[in-house]
């Protein structure tokens, strides 16, 4: 049977492998935690917010999001792919996302703010409409991704194939011109 809690408060807590699994958290907020040994086991979290908390290497498997936030979390290899996929909605702001996986879900209107995404997989992702404000987006992978009405022009260190994204009404700006022409070996200075 589900534990329900509802606007808790959590404080500086480190939670096991199993500590979570099968809870269902409203209206919480999480602040420097760490979740990094977690195996998230059909956990939903609603209208919750993470503060300065530690998602390294966390297994993410069946887990509802819906209207969570996160601040200045370090979520580094973390593979939402496995999330529950109903009325899925994450924001984060200067948060470390690097080599964590968003595999072909549903991102549409997600903002990304002041965060590093080094290498993460948005491939076969829809993305429509997403923000991508001041991030870092260095060998992120966009493979097969719907992008359009992204909005990349204060991002970074991003390639885009235009062949194999979707990016109609995309934003960019004229410096990351060359993050869509790099796969034809063109010099733009």
């Amino acid at each position: 049977m589900t534990e329900y809690f509802f606007d808790q408060h959590y404080n500086d807590i480190r939670y096991g492998q199993e500590t979570l699994n099968l809870k269902e958290f409203e209206s919480c907020t999480f602040t420097n935690c760490v979740f990094s040994d977690c195996n998230l086991m059909g956990v939903t979290f609603i209208d919750c917010q993470f503060n300065d908390c530690i998602f390294d290497h966390a297994k993410i498997n069946h887990t509802a999001f819906r209207t969570v936030f996160f601040n200045d979390c370090q979520i580094k290899e973390v593979n939402f792919a496995m999330s529950d996929k109903l009325i899925f909605e994450m924001h984060f702001d200067h948060c470390s996302l690097d080599f964590s996986k968003f595999y072909a879900l549903k991102l549409k209107g997600i903002s990304f703010n002041n965060s590093s995404l080094i290498a993460v997989d948005f491939m076969a992702t829809d993305l429509t409409g997403a923000q991508f404000y001041k991030c870092d987006l260095y060998r992120s992978e966009f493979d097969k991704a719907n992008a359009s009405k992204v909005d990349f022009r204060t991002s970074c260190n991003y390639t885009i194939d235009p062949t194999k994204t979707k990016l109609k009404k995309a934003q960019f700006a004229l410096e990351g011109v060359k993050g869509l022409l790099y796969k034809h070996g063109i010099v733009v200075e």
